[in-house]
């Protein structure tokens, strides 16, 4: 089934210049981009975008982390996109990630993780509209 994904090269991707590398392993494993906006996103942005997570111990330092840099905002579509994505990128944490994913490769700890993806059909649908209305 072809779907359509969220994915954030994150500021330390960005940072490091890795943007082209994993653009590489996500069209090399069948993701096409369809929309894209390099954006520093603002205090607020990242605040709606995590508000999931708002109530963890953690929260502050996401969003320290998520406004320290340029980020690669992305709607990915393909086969299976949201699982697909998820696989290319690999575990959150890069120690558990397996050989050739993102994480793997380009992440320097569980923090800077260095991609964001959507984690199901209804996520994917959400960050979409978040995309949508924040680079509108």
């Amino acid at each position: 089934m072809i779907q359509k994904t969220f994915s954030i090269i994150k500021p330390d991707g960005v940072k490091r210049n890795l943007i082209g590398k994993i653009i590489s392993l996500l069209e090399d494993g069948g993701l096409k981009i369809i929309n894209v906006k390099m954006k520093q996103l603002t205090e607020n942005e990242v605040k709606v975008f995590y508000s999931a997570h708002a109530e963890k111990h953690f929260f502050t330092d996401l969003v320290d982390y998520m406004i320290s840099g340029p980020v690669l905002l992305m709607v990915l579509e393909g086969e299976n996109a949201i699982l697909k994505n998820r696989e290319i990128m690999g575990a959150t944490n890069p120690r558990q990630a397996l050989n050739g994913t993102v994480r793997n490769l380009y992440a320097s700890s569980i923090e800077e993780n260095t991609i964001h993806g959507s984690d199901s059909f209804e996520s994917a649908s959400i960050e979409i509209d978040w995309f949508e209305k924040i680079t509108s």
